[in-house]
């Protein structure tokens, strides 16, 4: 008898990170009447709607903790449990952090699938977490309708080199480690439109870690960082204005986008993830033709890194993009708030 693969999109109802509740209504669900309890060691903490929580351990050292899970954005359960991975290590990199282990979230429907395919999942996160030097050191699971998969991660940093998505400055460049379009060529494979050359670059794109991230930490210059995931860039662009105080300019023409995705627009492929987005900070953003609202609020799974540059470290910066191979063409950059849009994009 011949095994029939399992194709595991087609037993959840979303995909990767556009599975992310939507900017507003996590909003609403975050707010609370009762005061936050505070920790004179807690540096970041929810309210500043970072990528993870950061402690002191009162020695020059913070500890980085945060958890990503989602349901699967590919068919592939050994790929799937790569990119849950690469996409929750991710977190720490943003911090400027060094990962240091790794827990797993498995939530599995054992009377639908078998437990080797989740058994798969593993073995992607262990490779993944080993490619990032830690150790997958046991986790949770539970009986869950839909398959689920992710990680709790912890990391290290050096406090003085801790990056925020709040501390960017005026005048900064702002640089993407990743191509935009991930969750455009999702949504085309969900729908079995997806050519068989760009279901490579999406993979490739998504399990590659942000280990630049922790080089980044290094630089005085990199004045602020976040992951770009399921909010799309303008949505962590916005986080990242409203945390500094500033505004954007995007100069659209300029923002790395994976090529060939005009085929799937026309194809109206974007996931129902972007509209939701739009409709959470559309209001915030100035005008855009729908080609550029369906990529720039386009959710990303395991997306690159947004990080605002001052003026007199571009160089350097720069560089250390061309020598790992990412894009390094300046894509917009931050100034001082006015009575304009937070974001303009030209």
């Amino acid at each position: 008898m011949i095994d029939t693969p399992v194709k595991l999109t087609q037993y959840s109802h979303g995909a990767g990170c556009g599975c992310k509740i939507s900017p507003a209504i996590l909003d609403k669900i975050l707010h609370s009447p009762i005061a936050a309890q505070t920790d004179p060691r807690l540096l970041v903490g929810n309210d500043k709607r970072d990528d993870a929580a950061v402690l002191d351990l009162g020695n020059g050292t913070a500890l980085i903790s945060t958890t990503d899970f989602f349901m699967p954005i590919v068919d592939d359960a050994y790929d799937f449990g790569r990119i849950a991975s690469a996409n929750a290590i991710s977190d720490v990199y943003a911090m400027g952090g060094k990962p240091v282990l790794a827990i797993a979230i498995l939530g599995w429907p054992i009377d639908k699938l078998p437990p080797n395919v989740a058994q798969k999942v593993l073995e992607g996160s262990r490779a993944i977490c080993a490619e990032a030097g830690i150790a997958l050191a046991g986790g949770h699971s539970i009986d869950c309708p839909e398959p689920v998969f992710g990680l709790a991660v912890n990391g290290l940093v050096n406090i003085h080199q801790l990056k925020q998505n709040s501390t960017a400055t005026a005048g900064c460049r702002l640089y993407l480690t990743k191509a935009l379009g991930v969750g455009i060529l999702s949504t085309a494979q969900k729908r079995g439109v997806l050519l068989e050359d760009d279901a490579a670059i999406a993979l490739k794109s998504m399990v590659t870690l942000n280990k630049l991230g922790e080089v980044f930490g290094q630089l005085d210059g990199v004045k602020a960082m976040t992951d770009v995931t399921g909010f799309g860039l303008l949505g962590h662009l916005s986080e990242m204005c409203e945390g500094s105080g500033l505004s954007a300019v995007v100069e659209f023409e300029n923002v790395p986008v994976i090529a060939g995705l005009d085929y799937y627009l026309d194809q109206q492929c974007f996931p129902g993830g972007t509209q939701r987005n739009w409709a959470s900070y559309g209001h915030k953003v100035g005008a855009l033709t729908d080609k550029q609202k369906y990529i720039l609020a386009d959710p990303q799974t395991s997306g690159g890194l947004l990080v605002a540059v001052s003026p007199d470290s571009t160089g350097e910066v720069e560089q250390i993009l061309q020598d790992q191979g990412c894009p390094f063409q300046r894509l917009g950059w931050l100034k001082p708030q006015d009575d304009g849009p937070l974001i303009t994009v030209v």
